[in-house]
């Protein structure tokens, strides 16, 4: 970890929630005039879409029938660790984007499915922000949770992620509700094995919870709502924390646990913000001591 330097990393798989995380961090750097530079976690795959299926099929022939966007070896982690650590260091690094359609292609000049060319990333930059699926993954020589200043989860339950995931595919990606139940398959050990224990080493985690029937995803015609979800906060040290505060800023929430606050679906971004701004302030100010 880096006082001067600190990286901040937001770890969820897609649909979960991370692009809210990131919006809320958008402003409350803007707000308190912090110059953040983001790190896409799709830019750190291992392959580009094309070369992805032909990565899976080989896998298959081999046995591995569950090669996936979640698997270490499907992704560049060392160059991801060796980020984390260049940025702490010294505020360089490199990073590139993964372009996932049509108007990402128009703003970076090629393809959809493929990554532009790596590039120096802007100096002078007061905070990295990682938002992807391995920002606090431990395994063999890889330890990012250890290069990293605060760790965010977000993660719905299952049945709400498989729900999230069947519709987006579907709606934007023209898959049958078949096709989406072989990949989460696919996914499921990796996602056993690599994404959910991340969670354990996230200082705070976000959690999404539905208050609808969701029992069968894979029929349901509607992704439930803000309005109808709840969302378990859980703090890994609630040292410091203050929970009285929280529950009386923020209608609708109550503790369920010593460490664990619980709000309302749509009162998300106000406890995001309630809680994020004065850690971020805090590693801001101890980078200003430092400079």
């Amino acid at each position: 970890m880096s006082a001067k330097h600190p990286v901040i990393s937001v770890t969820g798989s897609s649909g979960a929630g991370t692009t809210t995380v990131k919006h809320t961090f958008d402003q409350i750097f803007r707000r308190e005039g912090i110059k953040a530079v983001f790190v896409e976690g799709d830019s750190f795959h291992r392959y580009d879409r094309a070369a992805m299926k032909t990565a899976i099929v080989e896998a298959g022939k081999k046995g591995n029938n569950h090669l996936s966007h979640f698997s270490p070896e499907a992704n560049l982690l060392e160059d991801l660790q060796s980020l984390f650590k260049q940025y702490g260091e010294s505020g360089t690094g490199r990073r590139r984007y993964y372009v996932h359609n049509a108007a990402e292609a128009e703003q970076h000049g090629t393809p959809p499915g493929t990554f532009t060319q790596w590039e120096e990333m802007p100096a002078d930059t007061d905070v990295l922000l990682y938002e992807g699926l391995h920002g606090a993954y431990k395994g063999g020589d890889i330890d990012l949770p250890k290069h990293a200043d605060l760790k965010i989860g977000v993660v719905p339950v299952i049945n709400l992620e498989w729900t999230q995931k069947i519709h987006r595919d579907r709606e934007e990606r023209g898959y049958s509700t078949e096709a989406v139940m072989d990949t989460i398959l696919r996914r499921m050990p990796d996602y056993v094995r690599h994404i959910c224990p991340q969670f354990t080493e996230t200082d705070i985690n976000f959690q999404r919870i539905p208050t609808v029937d969701t029992s069968n995803p894979f029929i349901s015609r509607w992704i439930p709502t803000a309005d109808e979800s709840m969302v378990v906060i859980r703090f890994r040290n609630p040292r410091g924390i203050d929970f009285a505060y929280l529950v009386s800023m923020i209608n609708g929430s109550f503790m369920s646990r010593a460490n664990s606050i619980v709000v309302p679906g749509n009162k998300l971004d106000l406890a995001m913000q309630l809680i994020l701004t004065p850690l971020i302030l805090r590693l801001h100010d101890r980078r200003r001591k430092m400079a």
